[in-house]
């Protein structure tokens, strides 16, 4: 894609202020993400964030071609295209890109769920026959949708696009930017309705993507076809599932690890195995089958693509490695956008010493040695400290590449190298081709635990975070509360990731919490709520920021300052008590504390503050609005005498929602940042944090009159299939959920807890689960809940939450 500043001004209508000769080669959006800046577009999107604030921070980083609405800061040596709307000019972009690539054929894939693995799928089965260009990862929004199509070249004769929405309205434009000729639909659920009246909405709002569509595939679902058909009835339509369709699912044998399904095909039965038996792939499958049949595939072609499929990998992988490294494992996709990607992630680690781990690319029909060539030149542009090479064509062509290398035909060589070659103190990320078993080299460095782990979805917790920045004012601030390691989460890497996204402030409960973090190069401000007086020297040292309660620990911290002779005034943040009565000076205090404060040269009061009690008590409206009147009168005391004006914060993740008015100069989102909040409507709008996962250890078949566990409080009544799970009491799940009370959730069922929980072990009914020893088994995740596990446990998800065992390995990923 090269595009010259006068042609991208006359396509997006823009208003041109520099060089028309420049040339446009590369978009970013994400000044962070700038790492190769030669001929690079800088567009200034409009949203949670406004990216007309980063332009400067691009420029710097040598972007000197600019799309924005407005300049703020002009440079004359830059570039800038003038426009309304830089979205809608990007999505202007890409349909004009397309249009000129005539003989292409778009196949658009939407729905609530399962676009990515059949986008992925789709392209595993036809990279052979066709030159494919697809949406990197899961790139289908509004501006993930256009940056797709404009990856777009000459080579591609087919291209496979996710198409997402949230809001009505959106798809007209999704629409007017791709045009797909083959349309499919995957499902609307209603789960994911909540800016629609109803599904039928939702569904008419979904297949607007279709209006240029020469063919609609689409699930067999009531609803769903009866609107298709009714608008659509001139078009060729496939639907598929399990009753009177096209592509009908007439039966499926779970054997070991593979189904064998019996399916008709308009009319003609065909019997495939397919290597997944979870029963979304088996949906996912159908719809699949109804494109390759779309492309002539005949049965026996079909069959053989099926069983090279592969599972997909929608996420990147962050664990804590041998010698003090950090591990990236991508080790399940192998193609060109996915690497990019990685690579951007990669460098969003804060470790200074990145190593790059690389297999052979697979599922590109270009020539060896150009896609080599532009492996390596994507590679080069990253500083690397260190590149292994692993296969054959990567051997081949590694003097390509201009990092230190070593270079190895088999995963095997590389594990005997890094056997007798420690890497340590990098970030190291692990990206191939699921043929060379990569994973074997991720096990080899990563800090070895048990079956049992804690997910943190680093990409959701953003997610929560950018919706209650929607909440609040753009000026307002967040303070992220990464105490209690991030609320038992894992504080280094969660306070990494938000320093990363520009975060204002982080606050911790204890000293010690902020020096780890300090340590580990975490430059952010840190506020400590509790700095523990002892602490002092340490706290000034690592320029942590101390939460004041007291005259006593005012006049402590002021005589630590003076007796280190610091060079400027240290910042320090005032705990007015408005009835928590926990910590804090009384609001009559604030005068007498004023006139300490004043002219004082070692301190500066870079905060007033105090906690909600009953913010998420709506009944209480009385006292929180009485809290809050005390702060404004105790502020308004302190800034009068003071003669400057402090930021002013009360807010939690509740008071955000429930009294939007009282967010002030700053809020302290905690626990909405980790997936709950007390209020049902907002807490819809939040995803899922955290998944603690185990396996299957044993599978025990009883017969009737037989026990389970301590006290043998389970007595079997009929014969019973029984799982015991290698996790328990000393992992933080409590006792009380046992004995039927609580569940798991196996293989998408609930697998009642049975019989007493046991320090390291629990026993689970899977009875009519069709599951087996190694299977996966969710503790708490999407269900059951963090909420759900609060109700068991009688208490608050904060506390199950930081009752979380530390022994439990924490694995951290990005979608």
């Amino acid at each position: 894609m090269i595009y010259s500043v006068s042609a991208l001004a006359h396509i997006l209508g823009a208003k041109l202020l520099g060089d028309p000769n420049s040339k446009v080669e590369h978009i970013f959006y994400d000044s962070r993400n700038i790492i190769s800046p030669t001929h690079g577009v800088f567009i200034a999107f409009s949203g949670i964030r406004n990216g007309h604030n980063f332009m400067e921070e691009a420029y710097k980083k040598s972007i000197r071609i600019f799309i924005c609405s407005h300049i703020p800061v002009v440079h004359p040596d830059a570039t800038y295209l003038i426009v309304e709307n830089p979205i809608t000019a990007l999505q202007k972009w890409a349909h004009h890109h397309l249009s000129s690539y005539q003989g292409l054929t778009t196949i658009g894939i939407t729905g609530s769920n399962g676009k990515t693995v059949l986008k992925e799928w789709i392209n595993q089965c036809l990279w052979e026959e066709f030159s494919i260009i697809k949406s990197p990862k899961s790139y289908n929004s509004q501006i993930g949708l256009p940056l797709s199509i404009l990856q777009i070249d000459s080579k591609h004769n087919l291209g496979v696009f996710e198409v997402g929405i949230s809001k009505p309205g959106e798809m007209d434009k999704q629409e007017k930017a791709l045009h797909p000729n083959i349309g499919v639909l995957t499902n609307v659920l209603a789960a994911h309705s909540e800016y629609f009246k109803n599904k039928e909405e939702h569904i008419l709002e979904k297949i607007k993507l279709f209006k240029h569509s020469n063919v609609i595939i689409f699930p067999n679902e009531p609803s769903i076809s009866k609107i298709i058909r009714e608008i659509y009835p001139d078009k060729k339509l496939v639907s598929f599932g399990e009753d009177h369709s096209d592509i009908q699912l007439l039966k499926t044998t779970l054997k070991d690890n593979i189904a064998l399904l019996k399916i008709s095909i308009f009319g003609k039965i065909i019997e495939y195995t397919f290597p997944f038996t979870d029963h979304a792939s088996i949906q996912n499958v159908l719809g699949l089958l109804a494109v390759l049949n779309e492309f002539e595939f005949s049965p026996n072609l079909i069959q053989e693509k099926l069983l090279q499929l592969q599972s997909v990998s929608m996420r990147l992988e962050l664990m804590s490695g041998i010698n003090n490294c950090t591990i990236i494992n991508d080790s399940f996709n192998s193609d060109y956008q996915s690497l990019e990607i990685a690579l951007h992630f990669l460098f969003q680690q804060n470790k200074p010493k990145k190593v790059l781990i690389l297999s052979d690319i697979f599922q590109s029909r270009m020539p060896d040695a150009e896609l080599y060539k532009k492996i390596a030149d994507l590679v080069n542009s990253f500083p690397l400290q260190y590149i292994l090479l692993v296969g054959e064509k990567t051997y081949k062509y590694k003097n390509l590449f201009t990092a230190m290398y070593k270079s190895f035909l088999s995963t095997t060589e590389v594990i005997k190298f890094l056997e007798n070659q420690s890497i340590k103190d990098a970030t190291i990320l692990i990206k191939g081709a699921r043929k060379f078993e990569l994973e074997k080299v991720a096990q080899l460095l990563v800090v070895q635990s048990h079956d049992t782990i804690l997910e943190v979805n680093l990409h959701s917790l953003l997610m929560n975070v950018n919706y209650f920045k929607s909440q609040l004012k753009p000026e307002t601030k967040i303070i992220a509360m990464v105490k209690a390691s991030s609320y038992g989460l894992g504080n280094f890497e969660v306070a990494e990731v938000l320093q990363y996204y520009h975060i204002d402030y982080l606050a911790v409960a204890y000293p010690d919490e902020g020096f780890k973090l300090r340590d580990k190069g975490i430059y952010l401000p840190i506020m400590v709520m509790n700095p523990e007086m002892s602490s002092y020297d340490r706290v000034i040292d690592y320029k942590l920021e101390p939460e004041i309660y007291s005259f006593r620990e005012l006049d402590l911290f002021i005589q630590k300052l003076k007796e280190k002779n610091t060079a400027k005034r240290y910042p320090i943040h005032i705990k007015i008590d408005t009835g928590m009565h926990r910590l804090g000076f009384q609001p009559e205090e604030t005068r007498k504390l004023g006139e300490l404060l004043k002219d004082n040269d070692w301190i500066e009061v870079k905060s007033v503050f105090s906690h909600f009690a009953v913010s998420d008590v709506l009944e209480e409206e009385k006292f929180t609005r009485l809290q809050a009147s005390k702060l404004n009168y105790s502020f308004d005391i302190l800034v009068t005498i003071l003669g400057y004006k402090p930021l002013l914060h009360i807010s939690n993740s509740t008071g955000i929602i429930n009294y939007p008015e009282y967010q002030f100069d700053a809020v302290r989102l905690g626990i909405g940042m980790y997936g709950y909040i007390d209020n049902e409507k907002a807490l819809k709008k939040l995803e899922n944090v955290i998944t603690l996962k185990t396996v299957i250890s044993n599978i025990h078949e009883l017969k009737p009159g037989e026990t389970v566990g301590y006290g043998r409080r389970f007595i079997v009544q009929k014969n019973r299939s029984i799982a015991t799970l290698p996790i328990g009491y000393a992992d933080g799940i409590r006792r009380i959920i046992g004995n039927g009370k609580g569940y798991v959730n196996i293989q998408g069922k609930k697998a009642p807890i049975i019989g007493n929980i046991c320090m390291d072990m629990m026993m689970v009914d899977v009875t009519g689960i069709a599951c087996k020893e190694g299977d996966t088994v969710i503790i708490i995740g999407e269900n059951p809940s963090l909420k759900k596990y609060a109700e068991w446990y009688q208490t608050i998800p904060y506390e199950v939450l930081t009752s979380i065992s530390p022994r439990v390995k924490r694995i951290y990923y990005r979608e």
